[in-house]
């Protein structure tokens, strides 16, 4: 675009002033429970939009209308996702592609129907003659998401049947993106590295023999090498996001899509575009962001010294100015987020080995401290925890993934839930999503331009 910025700006910036006022809504309109701002019941919980048999999220259950705290469970098809992490744990097999099959077909696969799967994903990791270099290499971004969701919209070229919303094309379409979304990210990555950080450009395609955690690995490091424990550990935390529940944003977001009656790239975009806000998938490096600051300041890791820091954060004195504490709390767990257990559970080991031991130590205390703070704060009487935001940053870390990639691996992951729920949206929901908007405008009648 032939476009003068600098007029631009200035046109912008004069006329925005002028209709800010156009903008504003009176916060008397949100009183009551006529308006359910953010899709929110006025206790927090999410309006009831929908039904699911893919996954449920459970910190609480209701009596006499009021929510009683219970230990965070995660199901998947009805299974505990602790159940299918310490499984692959103590026989030391990887287990997201298993996870895969469970969410998109909604039972556990036999050992052929899995090897069969993992052969059909392995064919699927090899991007489109000429998608690299046209996508990616000659249209590099500074983020990875961005790429990401730009090159799901643009693989709806290469099909020759993106708009059949027959559910047999949905699940080669969903089989394909679980495939590919690795090759995409670790791509993207390197030529980021090498446009915009002036690194050298290396390209590793991905082996037909390795899990998803194993080639992902391999493709973003110059010297392709990890060990089995990495690979172990990136494959739980895959595990652990791959799918949470039909009302978490992203995932609504691909289904009031789906429910249109769109393609599945379009709808699959959707979700990556709604993963991409620091409100959501973003939230893990706003966590390591924040623990800079605490490991910075808290020299000495003590109970009373990462209080007195907690407390200039939440007063906005320092860290980011927000007043927040990242990681703490989460709209349905209350006791526990069994995704942060598990986290804990199996990687404290790797960061003793790695040399974390105190920033591991000291994400412990800020768990411990600072969710009394909070609460105090808040006046809240419900438990509050730690959610998994606040530990799968520092894995990430451990694990020497740049920062930039964290999201961008949260939605390798997730794509395994986003495609399950479109296909339970299109088989079983017949039809589309439209909330409602209470309107506050003020009438008046038409001026014609010269009386203005």
């Amino acid at each position: 675009m032939n476009v003068d910025k600098t007029e631009l700006n200035r046109y912008v910036e004069s006329l925005c002033t002028e209709m800010a006022e156009e903008y504003r809504i009176d916060p008397r309109y949100y009183k009551g429970d006529a308006v359910k701002r953010g899709l929110r019941n006025a206790d927090g919980t999410g309006v009831m939009a929908g039904v699911t048999r893919i996954g449920s999220v459970q910190g609480y259950y209701l009596r006499d209308f009021e929510k009683v705290p219970i230990p965070g469970e995660l199901y998947y098809r009805g299974i505990s996702v602790n159940e299918i992490v310490d499984s692959h744990s103590s026989t030391g097999t990887f287990g997201f592609e298993e996870v895969a099959y469970l969410l998109l077909f909604g039972t556990l696969p036999t050992r052929e129907q899995l090897s069969r799967f993992n052969t059909v994903l392995t064919g699927a990791r090899r991007l489109p003659e000429g998608f690299f270099e046209d996508m990616i290499l000659k249209a590099p971004s500074k983020n990875i998401m961005n790429k990401l969701e730009r090159s799901v919209l643009v693989l709806y070229s290469y099909d020759e049947h993106p708009d059949d919303n027959a559910v047999e094309n949905i699940m080669r379409q969903s089989i394909e993106l679980i495939g590919c979304f690795p090759t995409i990210v670790a791509d993207a990555y390197a030529v980021k590295r090498h446009v915009f950080d002036g690194h050298s450009l290396y390209i590793h395609n991905p082996k037909e023999e390795l899990s998803i955690s194993e080639n992902f690995l391999r493709m973003i490091r110059k010297d392709k090498s990890y060990t089995q424990d990495e690979a172990r550990l990136l494959d739980l935390m895959m595990i652990l996001h791959a799918e949470h529940g039909g009302g978490n944003n992203s995932t609504f977001a691909c289904r009031t899509l789906t429910s249109s009656g769109t393609d599945t790239y379009s709808a699959i975009a959707a979700a990556v575009g709604a993963l991409k806000g620091p409100l959501h998938g973003g939230a893990n490096a706003k966590v390591m962001e924040m623990m800079g600051y605490v490991s910075e300041n808290v020299p000495t890791v003590t109970d009373e010294a990462v209080k007195d820091y907690l407390v200039k954060l939440l007063d906005g004195e320092a860290g980011d100015g927000s007043g927040k504490l990242y990681g703490l709390g989460h709209a349905i767990y209350t006791i526990s987020d069994p995704r942060a257990q598990a986290i804990k559970k199996y990687a404290r080991r790797m960061a003793e080995e790695k040399g974390f031991a105190r920033e591991f130590d000291l994400l412990e205390a800020v768990e411990r401290v600072g969710i009394p703070l909070v609460m105090e704060r808040t006046d809240r009487t419900l438990p509050m925890c730690a959610n998994v935001d606040l530990y799968s940053g520092l894995v990430y870390k451990m694990l020497g993934i740049p920062a930039e990639l964290y999201t961008p691996l949260f939605a390798i992951a997730r794509i395994a839930g986003w495609c399950a729920h479109r296909l339970e949206e299109r088989i079983t929901c017949g039809r589309i999503i439209r909330p409602a908007y209470r309107s506050s405008m003020r009438y008046s009648s038409y001026v014609p331009i010269e009386l203005r």
